[in-house]
């Protein structure tokens, strides 16, 4: 028995130094890499999006040029998607699931590992692009036949193709990893029903990600296929059908949107039961709105292609599949609510964040409401009301999601606690200006205000 501890104490041992950090299959450090390389990405994207908002501020500044914008436009949605909402919230779940189920590391350590190598080179691949000016330019969404070699003939979507079939296969590997690892590595006695909501959560998304991420890897794959191999999938001349990628991008892209907000609930649940000092109200109904959300979600990418002359008939069942998404999720959010009610509830920065996330979502919800009822979203379709919709959903979940795990878990992952004082600043200085961004966006896209 001391042979076999030794032998699993050499294998397990961690080499010194940076050799650590670049071999490691430990979870702890293989999450720590994850949300490290988000920031730095969140940062970029930050970059970007300021020089689209700069530039847009009067009709004749030339801040930067017309193309090298559509770039910009495009890498800040590829980058806060693809390269930090999801990496983020995965490096979050490396880190803390093994750690809530009571097992030693995830399922495949070397997968997981390999994982992250695969979105690291994805994301340089990406902005190696702006090294020789063929930057994505036509949306994180990039719509045929823009995208097509007709209309854009240089590499720019080929970086994109190309960069999305590494992210995917990164993603799709991780999922798995996530699935065996809650499914079959719990400690004993730990049953489904007893896991942590943030579990749930991780488990959902990784569900849903083996389930949708494969058709974005397909359709970028026949997308370069049309483009360098002269095939015809979305070439109407060839017989194919450009509103065909719109079907394959949003059964991926609507479902990603949830793929990252039931982890982001998931942390929520975990702050507000513990600076709330109370059970978290109505777990088994919680668990149930989550499985709802993660499904559901499948079953209405078609609420994009209301202008895009999908029959008026399915339009109508896509109407009707995309306000019963909203029931779950405002379920969970009302038992969040209960959570709350009666509770000795302590306003520290963590709270601050946990409770800004479910005022700012809901905001998000209800406005998408308007965009999910086919007659109202052919008035509000590519207007600004669009774009501060996206935003006060996508905001909440990857940004004060992040910043609610990170002050909450801060002194578990680093041994110290983080400064109230520099907390509450940067909460206000974060919350206040968003707001103030994206507000006066609705009222101009409810004017007819196009973006871009």
């Amino acid at each position: 028995m001391a042979t076999l501890a030794a032998r699993l104490g050499v294998i397990w041992a961690e080499r010194p130094g940076l050799a650590s950090w670049l071999t490691t299959v430990d979870h702890k450090k293989i999450g720590l890499k994850y949300i490290y390389t988000s920031f730095v990405f969140m940062i970029l994207g930050g970059i970007e999006s300021l020089l689209i908002r700069t530039q847009l501020i009067d009709a004749n500044l030339e801040i930067v040029q017309p193309e090298f914008f559509n770039q910009l436009f495009s890498m800040h949605g590829i980058t806060m998607m693809f390269l930090f909402a999801m990496p983020m919230l995965s490096g979050f779940g490396n880190y803390f699931v093994p750690l809530m189920i009571g097992t030693r590391d995830m399922a495949f350590p070397r997968l997981n590992s390999f994982g992250y190598w695969l979105f690291v080179a994805g994301g340089l691949f990406f902005y190696s692009s702006f090294l020789v000016g063929a930057a994505p330019n036509d949306g994180w969404f990039n719509y045929l036949p823009l995208a097509s070699e007709q209309f854009s003939p240089g590499l720019n979507i080929d970086f994109y193709c190309l960069g999305l079939i590494l992210l995917g296969i990164s993603s799709t590997g991780g999922a798995i990893n996530f699935i065996v690892t809650i499914l079959k590595m719990r400690a004993p006695g730990m049953s489904l029903n007893r896991v942590p909501i943030f579990v749930w959560g991780e488990l959902a998304m990784a569900i849903s990600i083996v389930f949708a991420f494969p058709t974005l890897t397909l359709a970028v794959t026949m997308l370069e296929l049309d483009r360098k191999f002269g095939f015809h999938f979305f070439e109407p001349g060839g017989g194919g059908d450009p509103v065909l990628w719109q079907h394959l991008f949003w059964f991926f892209g609507h479902p990603e949107v949830y793929v990252v907000l039931l982890p982001a609930t998931g942390i929520t649940a975990e702050v507000i039961t513990v600076f709330s000092r109370k059970k978290l109200f109505g777990y088994q109904t919680i668990l149930y709105t989550a499985i709802a959300t993660g499904a559901l979600s499948f079953f209405v990418w078609a609420h994009h292609q209301f202008i895009a002359g999908i029959d008026p008939r399915m339009a109508n069942v896509f109407t009707i599949t995309t306000v019963l998404i909203s029931i779950p999720i405002a379920e969970m959010m009302f038992l969040y609510i209960a959570t709350l009610y009666g509770g000795s509830i302590t306003f520290q920065s963590p709270m601050l964040w946990a409770l800004s996330f479910i005022v700012e979502f809901l905001i998000g919800g209800v406005t998408g409401i308007f965009l999910g009822a086919s007659g109202a979203d052919i008035y509000f379709h590519d207007t600004y009301f669009v774009v501060a919709h996206f935003h006060y959903t996508f905001f909440p979940i990857a940004i004060i999601g992040t910043y609610t795990a990170l002050t909450y878990w801060f002194p578990k992952m680093f041994g110290r606690m983080m400064n109230e004082t520099a907390n509450r600043i940067h909460f206000w200085g974060t919350i206040i200006p968003f707001n103030f961004i994206f507000i006066p966006l609705f009222i101009t896209g409810a004017a007819g205000q196009h973006r871009r």
